[in-house]
């Protein structure tokens, strides 16, 4: 073999050896960070993996001469330099809350259980047309800002003589921050509670939606919350409990999931620092307090693109490529850590059927017809509330029932407002109790 052959294949495999010596520095240093769970924003993992990596470069150049001695460091500085920028934030690390909104005011209420929560009014258009009971809109998320789409939404039942109040739950949107480990299933329970006491006008109709959906469902198994309720709809509920938060069944009608276009604009996963936080956050290798990014740094951070394919599985598969707009960069607000906080104790908690099955507020299950969520979380709902009086298969949408296409809103608003007046339902009440076996077999 000629001699540049040879020093060519002895190059390769030097920077074979190099680049599997940086590979190596990489995995012992996320090993490192959950293990110390991001201890000093990584710097504990990184100084640990640098410390052992210039020992064991020390001791390979031990019988080196001259400039040799330094080629066991260049794996290690090239490792250094990469996982470097895992311990270095690039967004502010004090909260930035989003800009007030130019259609709405926003006020701050103190709850009774210490959350300082954003709040939003939109009163009756037209005073004539003014209903007596208050309804109040819970958003999904969990930990979520209210969109856009769903404030035009709100405005729509306003116009309808509602008196819609809503607010952005502890964490989310413009309300202010908790300790994490104060971000439980619970709390948020509670805060429903204490939010429709400081309304001050007796029971309330309250309008649940996803994770809202969940909160609303939980309220209706405590007593103390229930006793503020006067009617509840139950849209498009996640898991209730731990025993339900692990069935693993049918969803709707095929979504948009995987056919809609990518979602443009900045993401923060993109950047080594977030994508090795929530992507170890969201394996469950990291806690959502992890001291890798403090919760106020992980909000600033995450855009409305990370959600990726979360925002088309919302839409059914024919709206793949009109999927609308459903939040300003401006106004969005998601806290990742918060929202698998809160979702954990979900997933902890026993089953509150027992509870549930003494319920008597009166409530309306909606299910979308392309609906992401897994069916038999929908429908145990059905079985274990009594007093659920109807279900609303709603056809042509997905999770997001009011989507601003087509009739889509006024559809919902039409149904929401049928149940909250007791008036006949749009729709038929399908599925019944006794026809949940047959609507899971044949809407798969």
């Amino acid at each position: 073999m000629p001699t540049y052959a040879i020093r060519l294949v002895r190059f390769a495999g030097r920077l074979l050896l190099a680049l599997t010596a940086v590979v190596t520095l990489a995995v012992v240093f996320l090993a490192l960070l959950v293990l110390t769970d991001g201890a000093d924003s990584g710097l504990a993992a990184w100084l640990a993996t640098l410390g052992a990596a210039s020992a064991a470069a020390l001791w390979r150049g031990r019988s080196r001469t001259g400039a040799a001695r330094l080629v066991p460091f260049v794996p290690v500085i090239v490792a250094a330099a990469l996982t470097a920028s895992v311990c270095v934030p690039t967004v502010p690390t004090a909260r930035r809350y989003p800009p007030v909104l130019p259609f709405v005011a926003t006020r701050h209420w103190r709850l009774d259980t210490g959350s300082r929560v954003a709040v939003y009014h939109y009163p009756p258009a037209n005073p004539a047309l003014r209903h007596r009971i208050p309804l109040v809109y819970l958003n999904g998320g969990p930990v979520r800002g209210i969109s856009v789409l769903d404030h035009r939404f709100l405005q729509l039942l306003a116009r309808q003589g509602y008196d819609v109040y809503t607010y952005e739950q502890a964490g989310g949107g413009r309300s202010d921050l908790l300790p994490m480990d104060q971000y439980t299933i619970s709390r948020s329970v509670r805060d429903l509670g204490a939010f429709i006491h400081r309304l001050g006008q007796g029971k309330a109709d309250v309008l649940g939606f996803s994770s809202g959906a969940v909160v609303l469902t939980r309220a209706l198994a405590d007593p103390s919350v229930a006793a503020h309720l006067h009617r509840a709809v139950i849209a498009e509920p996640g898991p209730m409990d731990g025993p339900t938060a692990r069935i693993r069944g049918h969803q709707g009608r095929p979504s948009a999931r995987g056919l809609a276009p990518a979602m443009t604009g900045p993401r923060s996963t993109h950047l080594p620092r977030y994508a090795v936080a929530f992507g170890l956050m969201r394996f469950g290798l990291l806690t959502p307090d992890t001291e890798l990014i403090g919760q106020a740094e992980g909000d600033n951070a995450f855009t409305a693109a990370d959600l990726g394919s979360d925002t088309a599985s919302a839409y059914c598969a024919r709206d793949a490529h009109r999927i609308p707009a459903e939040d300003t960069a401006q106004n969005f607000s998601f806290s990742p850590a918060a929202s698998l906080r809160i979702q954990q104790t979900v997933k902890d908690t026993p089953s509150i059927a027992p509870r549930l099955r003494r319920s008597t507020t009166p409530a309306m299950l909606m299910i979308a017809e392309c609906s992401s969520q897994v069916r038999q979380w929908e429908t145990a709902v059905l079985a274990d509330d009594p007093a659920v009086e109807r279900t609303q298969y709603m056809p042509g949408v997905g999770h997001h029932l009011w989507n601003g296409l087509d009739g889509n809103n006024d559809r919902a608003a039409a149904v929401v407002t049928a149940f909250l007046q007791a008036e006949p339902a749009p729709l038929p009440n399908y599925p019944t109790r006794d026809e949940i076996p047959a609507f899971l077999h044949g809407h798969k």
